[in-house]
């Protein structure tokens, strides 16, 4: 899945405040521990993206879980549940790192894979980015099971798309026009 616009001008806005109190990295640390605690649980993931439960339980819900967090995580949070994006928190904390570890000249290619990559493939798949962009890469590996099979690899602004749902999506919208040419 894409980072939305959203999740990438509120990463920004994020980071660039971040910046200003000199608390980048703290802010990175929080948001590693909300890509993981959001990894983790589907019962939180279910919540943030429900739109019966209110603003201000999320709110309350998210406050304790990440209690420890900088006041600009904390901001952050209750900026996403007012302005209801809170379902796109885990966007939002993906974009904020590739966006620090970029300032400090590093770069972070995501894959996103049907299922976790092998430490094999993963060792291969990051000699082939760093190979490719001249940089220094680290590897995120999202799952998302709904593209069946194959990956998809971002580094920065470029995407390559080789999974097995966009080629079967590739397949029907080529049978459909076959289709639909055969009846005129």
């Amino acid at each position: 899945m894409a980072a939305s616009r959203a999740a990438i001008r509120y990463a920004k806005a994020t980071l660039n405040l971040a910046l200003e109190q000199k608390q980048n990295d703290q802010v990175e640390a929080d948001m590693h521990t909300i890509q993981n605690t959001l990894a983790e649980s589907a019962d939180l993931r279910s919540v943030l993206s429900s739109p019966v439960i209110k603003g201000e339980v999320k709110k309350n819900a998210l406050e304790k879980i990440f209690a420890d967090s900088q006041e600009i995580t904390k901001g952050l949070i209750g900026l996403l549940i007012a302005n209801k994006r809170i379902n796109e928190l885990g966007e939002v904390a993906m974009k904020y790192r590739i966006l620090n570890q970029q300032l400090k000249g590093k770069d972070t290619a995501v894959v996103t894979t049907a299922v976790p990559l092998s430490d094999d493939l993963e060792k291969k798949l990051l000699d082939k980015v760093k190979n490719i962009t001249g940089k220094d890469v680290t590897i995120k590996n999202q799952i998302d099971e709904s593209i069946l099979g194959g990956f998809i690899l971002r580094v920065g602004d470029l995407q390559f798309d080789a999974s097995i749902a966009s080629k079967l999506s590739k397949l029907k919208r080529d049978f459909s026009s076959d289709v639909h040419i055969a009846k005129i």
